[in-house]
């Protein structure tokens, strides 16, 4: 599930550092709300009503895949075996696995550019099934963000984003309709490929209204803002973002729970860290951690989206009031899917699908 990624700026247009505290119109300060115990999550399923919806504000990008058999050395040039370009990006890869996942509606929220690349995510988002795309709105000031893909044989990647409009589009930030929909959610789903202050924005409005708030720690490599973590229930890196976020070593097991730990005293209780191929550990403060290892996958094509697709799975489980057992173990079936078929999107597996591969593996 590790990936290496490189974030560019466009040519020609402001730098994201800039843009929010330039003319972005960036609020000045944030109410940051103390948090607050979510509401039981099963008592939708208890009185046989369909679980909430859930909201994703995020990323989305037109993904450009190269297959090579290996990265070029500086100044060289390789040949690609293969490219095409399909949809992506953190948020529209989450909310596309939550819609074919969830028994309730899935929203994305997400900013795209008035062009071909923007139409493709629509799209592609569209054919997705399950995903309410009514909420991604266009930027008319910015391209659509869009990445560049390096896939090798064995199913790895290199990754290189330029932001465009997931960085460049929210000038105004959140709109209240938006807002509303949010605290009215199961579960709000966060990543790091939009600016810091919109998550925020986001999470600030979950917390108000006692909506858990899963932040995926994936897209920026900058320090990850204190008042943001605080908002979060439950922080979800893998192992190589865990360690930079806490510049604490994550090599083995017992590192990455001290590098947990540390996440706990910066305000977090619950840490859930995919560790590829090692499956993924909870650690939830004050607790044991809960381990589970991966569903092993027939053959692995390509990992990107691996990540996504787990995260947003197990938020599918937590809004239908699993305990947080089953939602690892949800998660890690979903996530072996997603590495049997090329590209992120198209490869975000459906319920019926995961709930098979449970069964073959004896777990229900």
């Amino acid at each position: 599930m590790a990936q290496a990624r490189v974030r560019l700026t466009p040519a020609g247009r402001t730098p994201a550092a800039t843009f929010l505290s330039g003319s972005n119109p960036r609020p000045a300060h944030l109410t940051f709300f103390p948090k607050l115990t979510p509401t039981s999550l099963s008592a939708a399923a208890a009185a046989n009503a369909p679980p909430p919806h859930i909201v994703v504000v995020g990323s989305a990008n037109a993904d450009i895949y190269v297959e090579v058999d290996r990265l070029p050395l500086i100044g060289e040039t390789v040949a690609a075996r293969a490219g095409r370009s399909l949809a992506g990006g953190k948020g529209a890869n989450q909310a596309a696995c939550g819609g074919r996942l969830a028994l309730g509606p899935t929203y994305l929220v997400a900013r795209v550019g008035d062009d071909a690349n923007g139409r493709l995510l629509e799209g592609a988002l569209a054919d997705a099934g399950g995903v309410r795309t009514d909420r991604v709105a266009r930027a008319a000031d910015a391209p659509s963000g869009h990445a560049v893909v390096m896939l090798m044989p064995d199913g790895q990647n290199s990754i290189i984003i330029v932001g465009g409009a997931n960085m460049e589009g929210w000038a105004a930030g959140i709109g209240s309709e938006d807002l509303e929909l949010i605290r009215k959610a199961g579960v709000l789903l966060l990543q790091r490929e939009i600016p810091d202050w919109v998550n925020a924005q986001a999470a600030q409005a979950a917390k108000s209204a006692g909506v858990p708030v899963i932040m995926d720690a994936g897209g920026m490599d900058t320090p990850l803002p204190r008042e943001l973590l605080s908002l979060v229930d439950i922080f979800s890196p893998n192992e190589t973002e865990l360690a930079r976020l806490t510049g604490m070593p994550t090599e083995t097991f017992e590192q990455i729970s001290m590098a947990a730990g540390k996440c706990h005293k910066m305000g977090v209780q619950e840490v859930l860290v995919k560790l590829g191929s090692q499956g993924s550990a909870l650690f939830v403060e004050g607790e044991e951690p809960i381990r589970q290892p991966i569903v092993p996958a027939t053959e692995v094509i390509d990992t990107t989206g691996a990540g996504d697709t787990f995260t947003s799975a197990f938020a599918v489980a937590l809004v239908e009031g699993k305990p947080k057992r089953e939602c690892m173990r949800f998660a890690a079936a979903a996530a072996s899917l997603c590495v049997r078929v090329k590209g992120a999107i198209p490869s975000m597996p459906d319920r019926k699908s995961v709930m098979k591969l449970l069964e073959s593996v004896g777990v229900e």
